[in-house]
């Protein structure tokens, strides 16, 4: 099959990507297109104006990604042409699950149904045009399908690292492509580096010692547009709304009702939005569904009344990041005590981690640090505590923020900080 170049794309981040005639064919069918028309950072462009960006240019710079990665680690592997070919296909089509705003609908989706994006991606390769484009060039759909998310069953496992763990095309995508569109620094990360320096032990994926720094910084460069773009205060004021709009209106739009993938994928950002706001008559939440969604449409956002860092090791706050019963009392009490109604009272947490997440989606522990100095090569496992920093911001960012209407900020502030208490990572958030 080959890697025969027949196209190339002009993207802003990576230059000239070249395509091959599947990648081209993949590309162009309706499943990878309507990703233009679903944002990577879902609300965040009410906040970033330039991050207007979808999941469309993010798909094909993680192919390109991907696949110089798969050529870095070719000449101390038996890695060829067709499987370098699968790995960039693989990331190409490693989003094609998404649902509208991204991983915004997932919270909705996986609270409704327990399925994520990664299983819709599965049904969007094997029930859509795109398993007989892949079987038209030679790949067969299943393996492709699982390929997609990480879980290839065929070894080596550095093969799905490559699509999704630490050292992924993913990440090497995203961080500094969101940067270029949000128009901050935090994202700029020296991915050829990385790239450059990867090295395969043991059939993971590892990374030479004199790289490490580039490493570390790229896991600092997670976390910095995690705290200052992804959790953003006034960014999840945004999502917030649309996540409880969508979870309110769901039982009249059925949104979550993903059975149908034709259904599903009509899907877009706007779609939704439309039909939201379309909404009419109805129950009172299908009333309040339809203002959050006009409300978020004509950016008049909820406000945070309350910041607060928490430990996690206390099995109290553990319970408040992890279950939604626990959650839903908290605002059931600050609501009454503030004398507000509890539906425009607006808990949030983090529900991702800080730094990635390894194929099996657990935190990585630890990588593998070869050393090539000298006239012998080495390499030993580092654990990623042990890096300076970043042994201190892995896992979750534990904080929690309270939300309300800008008239109800003084009551619900009064009643948060009685129930849950005021100390020194107590924020005041200013007007």
């Amino acid at each position: 099959m080959g890697l025969r170049t027949v196209a190339q794309i002009r993207d802003p981040v990576h230059g000239y990507i070249n395509i091959t005639e599947v990648e081209r064919a993949l590309i162009d069918s309706p499943p990878v297109q309507r990703l233009r028309r679903v944002h990577q950072l879902a609300g965040a462009y009410l906040v970033y104006p330039g991050a207007v960006h979808t999941r469309f240019e993010h798909v094909i710079g993680a192919m390109n990604v991907a696949g110089a990665i798969a050529q870095s680690v070719a000449s101390r592997t038996d890695l060829g042409d067709d499987e370098i070919q699968e790995v960039r296909l693989a990331a190409l089509l490693h989003d094609v699950g998404h649902g509208p705003f991204s991983h915004l609908f997932e919270e909705v989706l996986t609270a409704k149904t327990a399925i994520n994006h990664e299983d819709m991606t599965r049904l969007v390769i094997l029930k859509t045009g795109l398993k007989d484009i892949l079987e038209a060039h030679g790949f067969s759909s299943g393996p492709m399908s699982e390929f997609a998310v990480g879980n290839r069953q065929r070894r080596p496992p550095f093969m799905n690292e490559i699509i999704s763990g630490g050292l992924s095309a993913d990440i090497m995508d995203y961080l500094p492509r969101d940067s270029y569109f949000t128009g901050v620094e935090y994202g700029r990360v020296d991915t050829r580096r990385i790239i450059d320096s990867l090295a395969v032990v043991d059939g993971h994926l590892g990374l030479e010692k004199a790289a490490l720094g580039a490493y570390e910084a790229m896991l600092l460069a997670r976390y910095e547009m995690f705290t200052n773009v992804y959790f953003h205060r006034t960014v999840r004021a945004a999502q917030l709304m649309l996540a409880y709009s969508m979870r309110l209106a769901d039982d009249t739009l059925h949104l979550t009702d993903v059975s149908n993938i034709e259904d599903f994928l009509e899907l877009t950002d706007e779609a939704v939005i439309q039909r939201l706001i379309a909404l009419r008559g109805g129950s009172r939440s299908t009333r309040h569904a339809r203002g959050l969604a006009l409300d978020f449409r004509d950016r008049r956002l909820v406000k945070c009344v309350y910041e607060r860092l928490m430990q996690r090791k206390d099995r109290v706050v553990e319970q408040l990041f992890e279950k939604d019963r626990v959650r839903n009392q908290v605002l059931m009490d600050i609501s009454k005590k503030a004398g507000v109604d509890h539906m425009h009272v607006y808990l949030d947490v983090p529900t991702v981690p800080s730094v990635p997440y390894t194929p099996s989606r657990e935190m990585p522990s630890s990588i593998a640090v070869v050393d090539r100095s000298g006239r012998r090569t080495s390499h030993r496992t580092v654990p990623i505590d042990d890096l300076p920093l970043v042994g201190s911001i892995a896992g979750f960012m534990n904080i929690l923020r309270i939300y309300t209407r800008p008239e109800d900020r003084d009551p619900v502030y009064k009643a948060t900080s009685e129930l849950l208490g005021r100390d020194e990572s107590l924020v005041r958030l200013p007007e």
